[in-house]
């Protein structure tokens, strides 16, 4: 494997697997440019180095070969703005269009390909209708991985080497992020955004200096539990906020109303907190939450003890008592991990936990924690707060760095690493 410091791009081609699977709206204007800019310093070291740059990108979840809203010719007016040159573009991944520009491409030159997803080959699952048959099905699953083949080996065509840069879908074993790998076994790499992302994590799970804090908040315990798992002979404290909070506190015999429980998961919650025992580890959950009288913005609220919320209430979010109680916690931390929010953080009168939060862990991380902050709402958080630049690392993918927590091998990390 080699390192994009070290490497040689003059006079070569790379090709690079970004994560350009931005929100666009009504006018496909984008309205957040979070992914394109991480991606920029790769591009940028690329470019100094003498080299040139083909990008490749997935763009929603198209249902046939071309949507126009899930085009990515939206995203190359403000590429060329940021880049500050010309971005060519190739309105077909596989199209004569990309193979003559790929070719052509002189050093300093960018192109971008259009939406990998608009053909099934990138992700090797066959688009069939709902009525097809079982052996339809699998007819079909086994005619697009054989086309997927010649798919991967076209895209190797266009670059001299490869990087992936694209941590948002390294959970992936499609053909942009681990197949492709396999055409460069000695000109392949992580880009800078990868680097960054695979380094941090190992840091905080395989570096992190003790006291180790874990803060996971959420809907439901059904998708956290592995991470719990996972993180048990990791940790010393594991804090649980949002909705999953309350499939613990029922499990103990707490009263929770209306609140969100995961019935079927009461024993594993109660398997899960002996678990924590066994291991030496605090499990923390909310002592007080703020009740409401119905699923709303406006709903009639009150505080409440976490395990006595009236029969027709729910919890939406955690109390005051809890904050205090998380950020003594959080203050006596050398490292940190959050994803998840404390309450029903989409609502303004249910987002007070979740900033509260926010804020002690920027506290702890200007007092020398390392703190990393990963998953939808808590990025949302730090970065509605402007607290991002006040952690130590903001992970731009979700389902990879859940994956990466639980213990599974990414095949995208993977493929570069083999």
């Amino acid at each position: 494997m080699n390192h994009i410091d070290s490497y040689d791009f003059k006079e070569k081609r790379a090709l690079i697997r970004v994560d350009f699977n931005v929100p666009l709206d009504d006018e496909l204007k984008i309205t957040d440019t979070t992914r394109i800019d991480a991606a920029l310093p790769t591009i940028r070291k690329v470019l100094a180095g003498g080299g040139s740059v083909i990008l490749m990108s997935h763009l929603g979840r198209p249902k046939k070969n071309f949507e126009n809203k899930l085009s990515l010719k939206h995203i190359v007016p403000y590429l060329s703005h940021v880049l500050d040159r010309e971005v060519k573009f190739a309105d077909d991944c596989m199209g004569e269009s990309a193979k003559t520009l790929s070719a052509t491409l002189k050093p300093g030159e960018v192109l971008l390909l259009e939406n990998l997803r608009y053909y099934e080959e990138e992700e090797g699952k066959p688009r069939l209708p709902e009525t097809a048959t079982e052996e339809e099905k699998k007819a079909a699953k086994t005619a697009v991985k054989e086309k997927q083949k010649e798919f991967t080996r076209q895209l190797s065509t266009y670059g001299d080497c490869y990087i992936n840069d694209a941590f948002g879908t390294a959970h992936r074993a499609h053909a942009s992020t681990a197949l492709v790998a396999a055409h460069f076994s000695s000109d392949k790499m992580f880009g800078y955004l990868m680097n960054a992302e695979v380094g941090s994590l190992n840091k905080v799970l395989r570096e992190g200096k003790k006291p180790f804090t874990a803060v996971l908040g959420g809907a439901k315990v059904s998708g956290k539990i592995q991470i719990i798992n996972h993180l048990l002979d990791k940790v010393d404290n594991l804090i649980i906020g949002g909705g999953m909070m309350f499939t613990f506190i029922k499990a103990q015999g707490g009263k929770v109303g209306n609140s969100l429980v995961e019935d079927d998961l009461l024993q594993l919650a109660l398997n899960t907190l002996e678990g924590a025992r066994m291991h030496g580890v605090k499990i923390i959950l909310p002592v007080d939450t703020i009740a409401a009288a119905g699923f709303a913005n406006d709903a009639e609220t009150k505080l409440v003890k976490a395990g006595e919320v009236p029969s027709g209430w729910m919890g939406l979010d955690i109390g005051p008592e809890s904050v205090a109680l998380f950020d003594k916690i959080l203050q006596e931390s050398q490292t940190i991990l959050w994803n998840g929010p404390m309450g029903v953080f989409e609502m303004p009168s249910f987002a007070e936990g979740t900033v509260q939060i926010a804020k002690s862990i920027a506290k702890a991380t200007q007092k020398g924690a390392f703190s990393l902050v990963g998953g939808g709402d808590s990025v949302a958080a730090v970065n509605k707060f402007k607290l991002a630049d006040q952690v130590s690392y903001v992970s731009t993918g979700g389902g990879a760095m859940l994956e990466f927590i639980e213990g599974k091998v990414l095949p995208g990390v993977a493929a570069i690493e083999a």
